[in-house]
């Protein structure tokens, strides 16, 4: 069983893009590899992992609202599936990761004390997985935030649809915020670079974000260390 981490290191929260984890390309290699990534990190940093729900939730939530289902069911619905995620990540780990993700933010830091890396999805509607990781940042006074998602930083336009798109290597809270905002309106299944929740949690408690395209394995290993990276920081 791999030692514990250091109880004067600081914790790190990671939040893994459900778009990240399960892409229908090489996705057991990807999550193999990234346990092994998460589990090393654990032993230097207590480590809290999110993990979101995707395609896979995006498409249940379209079907439920096709069905007349509320936005609170809705959801619920997504939260099931980001749940699924973290089970399918924890089982990889292996102990001393709990094998059950914990489902509230109180239980997630409680567990913090005994275990890392610990991995949860979803908690509550209304709250993304990156915000109920930021809310466990918070908690915990966390060292940072990284946020592993499908493109390797934050971009002036969509890097997708816009090949002239530049990636902004630095930004400070007040502009990420603003951009957040004008950008999101919280309702289930919605796809999105960062939360409002998240941001705003995290500008309040201090905490550096990073964003980095989360299957480059390596350069994702160096932002949770706190090295030198590529992507764009946030603070």
């Amino acid at each position: 069983m791999p030692s514990p981490a250091p109880s004067t290191a600081r914790t790190v929260v990671v939040s893994i893009g459900g778009s990240v984890l399960l892409t229908g390309t090489d996705d057991a290699k990807y999550v193999e590899e990234l346990a092994d990534l998460l589990r090393e990190a654990g032993r230097s940093h207590p480590l809290v992992v999110t993990t979101g729900g995707g395609r896979a939730a995006r498409e249940y939530i379209r079907l439920g609202r096709e069905l007349g289902l509320t936005e609170v069911e809705l959801d619920e619905i997504g939260i099931d599936v980001t749940r699924l995620n973290a089970r399918l990540l924890a089982a990889r780990l292996g102990p001393p990761t709990p094998a059950h993700p914990p489902t509230t933010i109180a239980a997630a830091v409680h567990e913090l004390r005994h275990a890392s890396p610990i991995v949860l999805g979803g908690t509550e509607p209304g709250h993304t997985t990156d915000g109920v990781g930021a809310l466990v940042a918070a908690r915990v006074r966390a060292e940072r935030f990284v946020n592993a998602t499908d493109v390797d930083g934050l971009y002036d336009q969509d890097p997708r649809t816009h090949p002239n798109a530049r990636r902004i290597d630095q930004i400070w809270w007040p502009e990420f915020r603003k951009r957040v905002h004008a950008a999101t309106s919280g309702e289930p299944g919605q796809n999105f670079l960062f939360d409002r929740l998240g941001a705003d949690t995290l500008a309040r408690a201090g905490i550096p974000l990073a964003i980095v395209q989360g299957r480059d394995l390596e350069n994702l290993g160096k932002a949770i260390r706190g090295e030198p990276f590529v992507g764009s920081r946030v603070g």
